[in-house]
């Protein structure tokens, strides 16, 4: 019986990992979605941010430069995340190696789980919804987050599950 389970969780896997058509990567979907893929990328936290540490941590000036990875760390994951991902453009400087929880809101800073392969530009209906765009949001999230008008917790959520739906909600489109 536990076999079948485990064959079944397999099989459940590949599937979710498996191109749905043929042409569609984790890439075409960030191209269309301005989205990651949550199977590669589902974000992680750093334990050391939580709502009580907000002030001791994420809102003080600078604290995200103390836990910054270094780019000897970054770089070599965005390679190999560009093939992952399947993008077709491989020039690194097409790209940020984004935290999809910003470190501004608590993100892991190490985790492969929380870095992904962002795209400088995705342009989809008239809008740039790559790097630049995404990070003007962390920053309007941690203000409202160290303001306390958005708790830490609400904030990683809509971050991490779907920036550009609250990314349109704040600018009204």
């Amino acid at each position: 019986m536990r076999r079948i389970g485990i064959t079944a969780a397999v099989l459940v896997l590949a599937l979710a990992l498996a191109p749905v058509a043929e042409g569609t990567t984790p890439a075409a979907t960030v191209l269309r979605t301005g989205l990651p893929s949550h199977l590669l990328t589902p974000g992680a936290f750093n334990p050391a941010v939580t709502q009580a540490t907000i002030h001791r941590t994420i809102c003080v000036v600078g604290w995200t430069a103390t836990v910054r990875p270094p780019e000897s760390y970054t770089e070599p994951l965005k390679v190999a995340q560009i093939a992952t991902y399947g993008f077709a453009d491989k020039r690194l400087a097409d790209y940020e190696e984004d935290h999809l929880v910003s470190l501004e809101l608590g993100g892991s800073p190490t985790s492969a789980k929380n870095l992904w392969p962002e795209p400088h530009h995705i342009k989809i209906g008239g809008l740039d919804l790559g790097s630049y765009t995404k990070d003007a949001l962390e920053t309007h999230l941690k203000t409202l987050v160290c303001a306390g008008t958005l708790t830490l917790a609400k904030a990683r959520t809509e971050i991490a599950w779907n920036w550009v739906a609250y990314w349109k909600a704040w600018k009204g489109l």
